[in-house]
């Protein structure tokens, strides 16, 4: 990346960042050839970044003693440069960040130097500090790295943040994105109102990372008082768990989304006559509404939701290895598993919902582009 400034240019498009798995051998080794042919996957699908030692490519990759963290981010970058030199364009790399000051500065720097233009920085770690500790932990990452901002759910490991953090964060110069992922309509409003507050709606740009919530928020438009002057506050892409599996299904329906959100008016709408003209396309509203609630279902299954999410990595492991990406569904915890009945949920909203997936263009995919060196 050439300037925090390309950076935040590319962000503020709007794009698809998966939230990059770990692929593991039945013997759950390491698989690099599987790494490398899902980073590859993500990009011919049409994704804008890859985000790797995040939740989904499972947190345990940060033990020193696993000794994996800096090999998978290796393999993502050297798969985005093998891009970049065939074709115009540059992948965003976003590192997970975890860890105490000390552990995240030092997986800043390994980051940097491996090409990541950026660290999502988990907070889990951290759950007895003080909101000021946090905010102090955050500057001192950030003068190694720009950052992505993170809200993590607390059923996986995150914790409430206050509107108050928020609004401190965004004052952070380095901060280039959030992705907000409470699955909580209100602390995903405290986000929102943080960055309308700072006035940096043009310098940091929103990502929903609530699976639970895709199509809504990324049809959605904030516009926090009535005054026509208010400036709207919108997300513009997803960094997601869920985009980690069907993923060219994901690109497409991104596009919508952004296609629809174009054809939003620049200015607030008061009068009766705007509001018409707003909603006047009332079919593809309808549309998208009903396809929020089939992707919702959909996550409910990939995400274990009955069962507190706790297959929530298995299910998207399942759902690579079902199509052939991966050698295997395992997890590097060997109690990081599908929930009973998992699979057949799965299943189900696989058959359902046939449009939200990319099972022809896997097959597709994998017979054009694996050789020999490759599989």
């Amino acid at each position: 990346m050439e300037s925090i400034e390309l950076l935040r240019q590319q962000l503020h498009a709007g794009m698809v960042i998966p939230a990059h798995p770990l692929a593991l051998r039945k013997d759950r080794s390491f698989d690099e050839q599987s790494q490398s042919r899902l980073s590859r996957y993500y990009l011919d699908c049409g994704a804008g970044g890859l985000a790797v030692g995040v939740h989904t490519t499972q947190f345990a990759i940060h033990d020193a003693k696993c000794g994996l963290l800096q090999p998978v981010w290796q393999i993502a970058a050297e798969v985005a440069r093998g891009r970049a030199a065939r074709e115009a364009g540059n992948t965003v790399l976003i590192a997970g960040l975890c860890g105490d000051t000390r552990q995240a500065t030092g997986e800043a720097a390994l980051a940097g130097s491996l090409g990541y233009d950026a660290g999502l920085l988990s907070l889990a770690s951290l759950k007895e500090a003080s909101e000021e500790a946090l905010l102090e932990h955050c500057l001192q990452v950030s003068r190694a790295i720009p950052l992505f901002g993170f809200y993590l759910q607390p059923a996986v490991g995150g914790r409430v943040l206050s509107y108050r953090f928020w609004r401190k964060f965004c004052e952070l110069e380095s901060v280039v994105a959030i992705k907000v992922a409470p699955f909580n309509r209100y602390q995903t409003l405290d986000v929102v109102r943080a960055l309308h507050d700072s006035q940096r709606v043009a310098e940091i740009a929103l990502y929903t990372g609530n699976d639970d919530s895709i199509v809504v928020d990324l049809c959605s438009q904030y516009r926090l008082g009535t005054q026509r002057e208010a400036i709207p506050v919108r997300f513009q892409g997803g960094l997601l768990g869920h985009w980690a599996c069907w993923t060219r299904a994901a690109v497409e329906l991104h596009q919508r989304c952004q296609q629809a959100m174009a054809k939003k008016p620049a200015v607030d709408s008061t009068a009766t006559t705007e509001l018409v003209q707003e909603i006047d396309d009332g079919a593809e509203l309808s549309s998208l509404l009903t396809l929020a609630h089939q992707v919702t279902d959909m996550n409910a299954a990939i995400f274990d939701a009955a069962n507190g999410f706790r297959g929530c990595i298995a299910g998207i492991q399942e759902v690579l290895y079902g199509q052939g990406l991966i050698e295997s569904n395992l997890c590097l915890d060997t109690a990081e598993t599908l929930s009973v009945g998992q699979a057949g949920e799965i299943d189900r909203v696989r058959k359902l919902y046939p449009h939200l997936v990319d099972d022809e263009f896997v097959t597709e995919w994998l017979a054009q582009s694996i050789t020999p060196q490759q599989a």
